[in-house]
Parts: C-alpha cells; structure tokens; sequence
C-alpha cells in the first residue's frame, strides 16, 4: 500500500459548458447532452454531445483557438479551473516541482482540408501547425507551457481508459516523490467525420438518429451503442503534506490505482471482465481497502452490449454484491480519452458533497445485468470511498479509489 494523495482542485470541460459547476448541475439532473450535429449533417450518425463552441471560444485567447486542436484547448481550459480551484498561482510555485498527466485517446482525426490539399498534390497549403496541434501529447505540453510546470510532462493514450491511466501515472509521480504537485486528466475530441464514421463503421455507436437524447443509455436493454462526444477531467493531486502546509481545502484522497490489460481482444472485452478485475483489485490493494469499503462505483458503461455484461461481470467478480452504480456518458457520451477523467472528477464531487448522479436514458435494466444502478434522480448517501473504473479498446483497463479526506 502506498500513501495517499490530495485531491485539491477539480476542472471540467464536458457538453454541457465550461467549469464543473455547469458540468455537475447537468448531471445531476440527468438530462443528456446528446443532440444533433451540424458538423455531422450527411454522416450514417449525424448526432453527438458537443462542448458549446460559443463558451469554449470566450475561454481562449486568439493564438490558442488559431494554433491548438480541440482536444488540447479542453485540456488547456480544464487545467487552468483546475489549478485556480486549488487555490495555486503558477507565478508562485516551483515549477520544477510540478508534473502534467494528460491523457488522449487519439488525435488528428478533425483534418479533413488538410487531407484534401495532400490528395489534391497542395502540399504547400498545408498548416505548417499540423504537427504541433495534432500529436497526443501535445495536450500535455501546452498544459505545462500555459502554466509553466517544468517538471515531469507526459501523455498516457490508452485509448478510452486513458484519463484515468493518467491520474493513476500521476499517483505514481507523487508515491515516488518526483513532483510535489501533478496537474493531471485526460481530453478527447472524436467527434468529427472520421470519428464518427469510423467507430460508425465498426459498429460500436448508436443509430437513434431521430431521438439523439435517447441514445446513450447505460446498461439499459434497449442500448444499441455509445454516442460520440469530447470534452476533459483534469484534477490537481498533491502529496498530502503539501497540501497540508499551504492549509489546501482537499476534496478527496486519491487512495488507490491500478492498471491491467486484458490480453483477450483488439476491441472487444474479455468477456467476464478479467482485465477490469486485476485493475480494480490492483487499486483496492493500492488504497489498502478491501472490496466492502468502497460505497459506490463510477462505471465505465459505455451503452455497447458487450461492454456493459463485461463490466457488471467484473464488477459482481470483485464485489460479490456491488454497492451502488452510476453511469455518466447517459449524461455526457463518450468522451474517449477523456471520459474517464471526467467520471473520476464527478466521483471525487460525489464523495465531496454525498449524492450519486442517476444514470440517464434507464428505462428497463438489462435482465442479465445484476446490479443497483442509481436511476430517475439523484441518490444522496453516506460516502467514504468510491472506485472509479475504465476500460478501453486493445484491452487497457485502469481503475481509481478516491477516499473522503
């Protein structure tokens, strides 16, 4: 078991609009976000949960919105709430001190101009910002640029657990005592043409065109497949004794992480979970908590068949009897590299203020699916520790324990 770390600032991007007060209230009230897509108009899915651009534009200044990528400005706006959050000045720290974890599941998917001019021999029309606004880890390093955190900076891209990947590398940094403070979470933005008919063309999105608010439901029977959406989850962790000797208002305890592949499929889940069970039993271990501690768990619960019966079979795997469940992306879609960042910063607000979210569009739970899932409305409760959990294609599973401080 290692020692735990401070959770002290919390900074979120999602569909529903800039900052985690907009981003908690609409998943409290467990309305989706998923709507029609102009930029998706012609598309076999032409629907998405989107970041309102109006609000994501009044967030940047000009050299930012011209030169980055969407999945890197998220980032960027994430970081900054997140860091002001904590009550820390850039201006003020050592940034040597100070590490950047972002994750990303993919990038240069939102390029189609740049495509055609290289189809159409235009080479010399091509932005020569190209490289710098589409590499992965590109999000880290604005992060580290726009508050000058001159520590360890890297990317994790563990396709959809690569959020949480991120936050269990930033644990990671902290237990051996390389940062002080780690700026970390993960970003994603795949909803564009080649998001959307790609994963349309493998089958794993949601067809319901004429009802896009209905699409993305959790463990429910009727699911037929994820929606596409973007956003980022980033969260300052510290070591505790230095947030204790700046008196730092902690949110939680980031207890426990734990990472495991499943070695099964290239995109399918082991059936019975087999990766999720080694991650989440890995972060137990971590946090020093057996299975009977932890109040609730914040699932992966993508909307896909096999995705959900492997999850809720690991999760009865590891819990025997699973305390309560929630899914978010009813809510927000699936944010792919970021979406388990943002679920484990929603997990961190839930033990902050003792309610559990509902999962949205649960209708009719799936009869194979044995598990309480929180539904219809928000479920207060006596919170002490929760485990947060991601899965993601190529088998890459990650698991966080956050525990009230």
């Amino acid at each position: 078991m290692s020692a735990a770390v401070a959770v002290t600032g919390i900074g979120l991007v999602t569909p529903a609009g800039i900052g985690t007060k907009e981003s908690w209230e609409r998943l409290l009230s467990g309305v989706p976000t998923a709507a029609t897509d102009p930029e998706l108009a012609g598309l076999p899915v032409d629907f998405s949960c989107r970041v309102p651009q109006q609000q994501l534009d009044s967030s940047l200044g000009r050299g930012l919105r011209w030169r980055t990528d969407r999945f890197i400005q998220f980032a960027v706006v994430a970081a900054r709430e997140a860091v002001a959050d904590a009550g820390l000045y850039p201006a003020e720290w050592d940034g040597t001190r100070v590490g950047v974890v972002i994750g990303v599941g993919g990038s240069a998917m939102e390029h189609m101009g740049e495509y055609a001019k290289l189809a159409e021999g235009r080479h010399g029309a091509v932005t020569p910002s190209l490289v710098a606004r589409s590499q992965p880890g590109m999000a880290a390093g604005e992060v580290s640029l726009d508050l000058g955190a001159k520590g360890p900076t890297m990317c994790t891209s563990t396709v959809c657990s690569s959020g949480t990947a991120a936050l269990s590398a930033a644990k990671m940094l902290l237990d051996a005592g390389s940062c002080d403070i780690v700026v970390a979470g993960g970003t994603d933005s795949a909803r564009c043409h080649w998001g959307s008919v790609a994963f349309w063309r493998m089958g794993a999105l949601s067809t319901r065109c004429d009802t896009p608010a209905e699409a993305s439901r959790p463990f429910d029977a009727d699911r037929d497949g994820f929606v596409l959406a973007e956003g980022s989850g980033v969260l300052v962790v510290e070591r505790a004794e230095h947030a204790r000797a700046r008196s730092a208002r902690v949110y939680a305890e980031l207890a426990g992480q734990g990472l495991a592949g499943d070695a099964h499929h290239f995109v399918a889940p082991h059936p019975d979970g087999a990766g999720a069970v080694h991650a989440m039993r890995a972060a137990l271990a971590d946090a020093g908590l057996s299975a009977g501690d932890i109040d609730h768990v914040n699932a992966h619960g993508t909307s896909t068949t096999l995705n959900d019966l492997a999850e809720a079979r690991a999760l009865r795997r590891v819990f025997g009897a699973p305390p309560p469940v929630t899914a978010n992306k009813g809510v927000f879609g699936h944010a792919i590299g970021g979406g388990g960042a943002i679920e484990a910063a929603c997990s961190v607000l839930s033990l902050h203020h003792s309610v559990i979210p509902p999962t949205a569009n649960l209708d009719r739970l799936d009869p194979d699916i044995d598990l309480d899932i929180v539904a219809g409305r928000p479920r207060p409760a006596a919170l002490s520790a929760v485990l947060s959990n991601s899965v993601g294609f190529g088998g890459h599973n990650a698991a966080v324990v956050f525990r009230k401080p």
